[in-house]
């Protein structure tokens, strides 16, 4: 049954053509783009079989895609799109005792690991996209990782596949003995026909397979027919790893589980440059390392500051990973190995802690998004993205390669694979002009001459896709290409399985997704020189917003829900289709992208937590404010975006607002547009009126003004009345601006932006002359603060006083930062509100509580779900909830009776005082403890 977007097979399964999911699904990791013709979600392997069995009636292609961080163009094209990481997924079963796991194809890999590790056990391959990559899709590119020189690629562990082809034959594979072949061979239908073209294509160029088709590791480029070899177990899985989809699509993985090493040590070696890193690699190869990973000093410089801390001296480190047996093995065997290469490091380190080996390797693994901005701010981008050579000519040809880019004019950051040759590349590229695409095309040829030259691979990990299909004639010899497209032809006859990849390969310099179109926008982005074409190529698709097992907070919605139009990277994709016009054809007025943002929390999380800022939350503010020029806005925006209004009018009378509030909720509710579960504060006397003797002018050094905030000041005052006792005890002198000001905050959470600057004029003419004289500005609500740090250059470019503002307002703990406390000796749990872990960062605060004797835990939280405005508005109840649910609430839970639960957000106090029942306090409110227990 077909109705509109969709196309409704005999089940639940479907066929979804609507704009807004083809838009979603048009590019993966990579340069390309191609608009789908359907996408499915199958639920298991029968609805999957139902799905390509439509498809073979209509003859349309399929593209298999996992969790579509490829960076190669392998997981998007021009056919129907099956994804299997949304409901697909999970281990069927496993057994420790063989190291065996089964499992399905959208299993992502750090929940096979979860299960694993209880066992001793874990999957050797790791790539760094670990917490949302699947295996399916590890599958289909032969995915390494990190601890490949130790564990192997996926072929290595791979030992039966349950697989589908395009004409419906369902098959497994694996290793088969002669005698096994020789019966399938004889089988009716595809799968004999397929054995016996296999046993062929073997028997007639066993030489040719021997010598070309080398056994060193990292040869990933073309079809891994060397598997079919006698001497290799005629292995049809293995061959069939790699394929990029292009051959069978996956229903079902045996694969072998590595032991975990009971020790590990880290050696970070600093070295002179990349190329003296590369040419240690061989002296360290025969230590039996782990890991023998790579990053350069422009790479490093690509990170803030804080994070950089840990790495010895050095313009390049080698990560070299440790084992043993018995306590502090790991560790003499690293620092051995430091002594013995002494000579020609810079600097080294060996760490056991796994708190600082975690930090470290964080920079490792951003690297993919890291590199998308290099350095100076220019774009750079994949295409050269994984070449590798054997280690031994690591460094001749890493010399070779930076001259043809000093050739070229192209510069690059350098990280990666050391130990396997397989380095890691993202160049300054020039897609948005003819000229500088074909002189993309022209350094792609020459750099694919230059790694056959040194004996390497097109592709060292991430498949060939369309990135280097059509170079890998450069690689072999036509005879071989010949054999792979004889392979395909096997498996798939009528080309309908990922066409265009590895065999009759589309142009490496076509269908490019990199777009440039001018959009007049209200926000200056000065981070993307005020362009939001630009801001939005900052999402390459790496997917880290897809992460729903790890620390951090992007992204809330996307965790709760798993769809990918909930993603940062969904959002983000939609945006860029909106500017493309072809499929989201109306602009800003766009309803599928105004649906897509909709469940966006504005937390800012994605700010901090995506390797490269991407900043939905003010793409959001943007969107919002170009969708409703001119328009009704819904009843929300009216209400909670003008809430500093209606709080000032509140205020002349808290008491009478507090009645009417109680006797009127369910009507004020349903006319704001706020949710009807949800319980409204109760006014408060504001501490702009209580406190009116702090309106004057400071005589002493230490001046600050205490920024009264909406929240605080109308619903909370007594945390505005625990700072100023608090701050004036450290030495300030606080004092509380003249006149009425606010940050615009709610305005811009709802994309009210001409009123939110008119709202900061206000506010800067009222601060001017208190910033004119030297006062610090003290903030106490991080989204306020945030927005003085963050936003207010965006909103008011070039305005001297906002720039002014923003390097004086600092928060409460980094005023306090050196006072003496009284010792607390109390224990508390932290939620850190979502824009300070975005903007402002926590190690302050830590630092103050620690002074005051609190044995403080910070959650690793997330975002509270409440987010200002979106967990009072209608419809966003239930997700709100379930943001709480995925870890805040449970950590609160757990913790015992007498600690205190401290949060600086009033959002986030109202969550847990509404959803739990727990009263949380602000830092304010703790610290004006200990001066009391002072006094007494």
């Amino acid at each position: 049954m077909e109705t509109e977007g969709r196309i409704v097979l005999t089940g639940p399964v479907e066929i979804t053509r609507d704009a807004a999911t083809l838009a979603l699904y048009t590019t993966d990791a990579s340069n390309y783009r191609h608009v789908p013709l359907g996408v499915v979600r199958p639920r298991d392997a029968e609805e999957l079989i139902e799905a390509l069995a439509h498809c073979r009636d209509q003859g349309l292609p399929v593209i298999a895609r996992g969790g579509g961080t490829s960076v190669a163009g392998n997981s998007c094209g021009p056919g129907v799109i099956v994804d299997t990481s949304r409901y697909f997924a999970g281990v069927r079963a496993l057994d420790p005792g063989r190291r065996l796991a089964r499992v399905a194809p959208g299993t992502v890999l750090d929940d096979l690991q979860a299960l694993a590790a209880p066992h001793g056990l874990r999957f050797g391959p790791d790539p760094s996209t670990h917490s949302r990559c699947t295996i399916g899709g590890m599958i289909g590119n032969n995915a390494c990782g990190s601890h490949s020189v130790a564990w192997g690629r996926t072929v290595d562990v791979v030992r039966e596949l349950d697989v589908l082809l395009y004409d419906g034959t369902r098959m497994t594979v694996g290793a088969t003995a002669p005698s096994e072949v020789d019966r399938r061979s004889a089988l009716p239908g595809s799968e004999g026909r397929i054995y016996r073209g296999l046993k062929a294509l073997v028997d007639e160029n066993l030489a040719l397979l021997r010598t070309e088709l080398s056994t060193w590791p990292r040869r990933v480029s073309g079809y891994g027919l060397e598997h079919l070899l006698p001497e290799n177990g005629f292995d049809v899985a293995k061959a069939l790893v790699g394929s990029e989809g292009t051959c069978v699509t996956v229903l079902e993985a045996t694969v072998s589980l590595a032991e975990l090493p009971k020790h590990k040590a880290l050696a970070v070696l600093g070295f002179p440059s990349d190329i003296a890193a590369a040419d240690a690699v061989m002296d360290i190869l025969p230590w039996s390392p782990l890991t023998v990973e790579g990053v350069d000093a422009e790479l490093v410089a690509l990170l803030p500051g804080h994070r950089r801390v840990g790495l010895p001296d050095g313009g390049a480190w080698l990560f070299v990973e440790m084992a043993g047996d018995e306590p502090g093995e790991a560790e003499r065997r690293a620092a051995d190995l430091a002594r013995k290469l002494a000579g020609r490091l810079t600097g080294q380190v060996v760490l056991t802690d796994p708190a600082a080996q975690k930090r470290l390797w964080r920079i490792r693994e951003e690297g993919a998004g890291l590199a998308t901005r290099l350095a100076d701010g220019s774009e750079a981008w994949p295409g050269w993205e994984d070449a590798a050579v054997p280690p031994e000519n690591l460094g001749a040809y890493l010399r070779d390669f930076k001259a043809l880019m000093a050739e070229h004019g192209r510069q690059s950051v350098v990280y990666g694979h050391y130990g396997e040759g397989c380095l890691h590349m993202r160049l300054d590229f020039d897609l948005l002009s003819e000229p500088g695409i074909a002189r993309f095309r022209t350094f792609l040829e020459q750099s694919a001459d230059l790694v056959a030259a040194h004996g390497g691979s097109l592709s060292g990990e991430h498949g060939d896709g369309q990135a280097r299909s059509e170079l890998l004639p450069r690689m072999y010899s036509p005879e071989v290409i010949g054999l792979f497209e004889r392979f395909k032809t096997l498996f798939d006859p009528d080309g309908r399985m990922n066409p265009g990849i590895l065999v009759n390969a589309r142009p490496v310099d076509a269908d490019l997704r990199v777009r440039s179109a001018a959009m007049p926008t209200f926000l200056g982005f000065p981070e993307d020189h005020g362009r939001f074409d630009e801001a939005m190529r900052r999402c390459v698709g790496v997917g880290k917003c897809r992460n729903t097992g790890s620390s951090g907070v992007m992204c809330p919605s996307y965790r709760v829900t798993r769809e990918e139009k909930d993603s940062t990277r969904g959002r983000a994709h939609l945006l860029a289709e909106m500017i493309n016009g072809e499929l989201i054809t109306d602009g800003w007025r766009s309803e599928e992208v105004r649906d897509a943002l909709d469940l966006c929390l504005s937390c800012k999380g994605c700010l901090s937590d995506c390797p490269v800022d991407v900043d939905m939350a003010t793409y959001k503010a943007e969107f919002q404010y170009q969708h409703y020029r001119g328009r009704i806005r819904p009843a929300s925006h009216y209400s909670m975006g003008w809430l500093p209004m209606w709080l000032r009018l509140a205020g002349r009378m808290p008491r009478v607002a507090n009645a009417v509030t109680k006797v009127l909720s369910k009507p004020l509710k349903r006319l704001g547009g706020i949710a009807a579960e949800r319980d409204l504060p109760t006014f408060a006397e504001p501490f702009t009126r209580r406190r009116r003797d702090l309106k004057r002018w400071a005589t002493g050094e230490r001046r600050v003004v205490l920024w009264p905030d909406s929240f605080n000041n109308h619903f909370t005052p007594d945390v505005l009345d625990a700072a100023a006792e608090v701050l004036t005890a450290a030495g300030y002198e606080v004092v509380i601006p003249d006149r009425p000001v606010c940050c615009g905050l709610t305005w811009v959470s709802t994309g009210q932006l001409g009123m939110a600057r008119r709202v900061l004029r206000n506010t800067l003419d009222v601060l001017k002359p208190y910033l004119d004289a030297g006062y610090e500005v003290a903030g106490l609500e991080p989204s306020c603060t945030a927005l003085f740090r963050g936003d207010l250059k965006a909103l008011l470019p070039d305005d001297p006083t906002a720039e002014l503002l923003t390097a004086r307002t600092k928060t409460f703990a980094e005023l306090l930062t050196g006072t003496e406390f009284a010792d607390l000796d109390i224990d508390t749990l932290t939620q850190v509100h979502c824009h300070q872990h975005a903007v402002l960062g926590f190690a302050a605060d830590e630092k103050v509580m620690a002074a005051a004797g609190i044995r403080n835990t910070t959650m690793d939280s997330g975002c509270c779900g409440l987010a200002g405005n979106f967990g009072f508005e209608d419809g966003h109840y239930d997700v709100s909830v379930a943001c709480a649910e995925d870890r805040m609430l449970p950590a609160v839970r757990a913790a015992s009776p007498g600690t205190v639960v401290v949060s600086d957000g009033f959002s986030c106090r109202t969550q847990l005082e509404q959803l739990e029942g727990r009263r949380a306090v602000h830092l304010a409110e703790l610290l004006r403890q200990a001066l009391r227990t002072v006094e007494r």
